[in-house]
Parts: structure tokens; C-alpha cells; sequence
């Protein structure tokens, strides 16, 4: 088994409170809304928190029909969120599973940096392929923007 790891950060005006609660806390609920045409739906086995079993379902046509988590760790007062996708067609033949570690930060600025995390543990020698990983991030940065938007243009949302 091979282990690679890559961290990607973002920043964003709005407040770690904010974003984390919009991005992780509510996702199950404001994600599809504002991206039917990329998520379908999410469904939560649990509380929400650590144990809890997500769901993500993709719009028919599409390439994946569905992924599935374990959330590890959700805290809501150091906006620190980790989670282990477990099951589904995110998962090739070659990827055991796919671990992420997520963090929001203060910056200086009053807004927030957004760190994460994405460790793949590979079967046997199996090497994944740049582009792969590129298009992963640009969807989890497509999510992102999708939920900074929609927090710009409602302040009140998520305060």
C-alpha cells in the first residue's frame, strides 16, 4: 500500500463560524440546493457528528452514482472536521480509502483560510493519475465557492 497526500487552502472574507457552519455542519442540507445539478441529495445515518455515515447521491447520468463517508471528527469550536470516504464509485479498485482532514482558521484580514487535507491510501503499487486528483479538487473548490457566494449575498444566513 502507497500513502500520498496532498493539502490545498483557500481563503475567503467570511468568518470560519460561518463558512464552517454553511460548508460542514448544514452541507446535507445547503449543498444540493445550491448545486442540484453536481449533488442530488445527502442523506445522514447518525447526528451529524463523529460515527455519523453520509450519503452523497450524483444526479442520474452522471459519472458516480453515489459516495459514502464516516465522519471521524466534527468540532464546532475549533471548525476541525475529518472523514474517511468509505464506499462508492469514488473509490476505484486501487484506492483502499480516501481520508480527509479539514480546518478553518482566523485570518488576519477577519475572513478565513480553509485547509485540507486529502490522504490516498492505494493498493499495491497503484499510482494516481494527476488529472484524477485535479478534477477531486476542483469540484471540492467549485462546493466551496458555491457556499461563499451564497453567504456574500446572505449575510443574515448562517450568522
Amino acid at each position: 500500500m502507497a500513502v500520498t497526500t496532498f493539502t490545498e487552502e483557500n481563503t475567503s472574507p467570511l468568518s470560519p463560524k460561518r463558512i464552517f457552519k454553511a460548508s460542514i455542519v448544514d452541507s446535507h442540507n445547503l449543498i444540493p440546493k445550491l448545486m442540484p445539478q453536481a449533488i442530488k441529495s445527502i442523506e445522514v445515518q447518525g447526528d451529524g457528528g463523529a460515527g455519523s455515515i453520509k450519503t452523497i447521491n450524483f444526479p442520474d447520468g452522471g459519472n458516480f452514482k453515489s459516495i459514502k463517508y464516516r465522519v471521524d471528527e466534527l468540532n464546532e469550536e475549533t471548525y476541525t472536521y475529518k472523514y474517511t470516504l468509505i464506499e462508492g464509485d469514488g473509490l476505484v479498485d486501487n484506492l483502499e480509502k480516501i481520508t480527509y482532514d479539514v480546518k478553518f482558521e482566523q485570518s488576519a484580514d477577519g475572513g478565513s483560510i480553509s485547509k485540507v487535507t486529502s490522504t490516498y491510501y492505494t493498493v499495491g503499487d497503484f499510482k494516481l493519475k494527476d488529472e484524477e486528483i485535479k478534477a477531486g479538487k476542483e469540484k471540492v473548490l467549485a462546493m466551496f465557492k458555491a457556499v461563499e457566494a451564497y453567504l456574500l449575498q446572505n449575510p443574515e444566513a448562517y450568522a
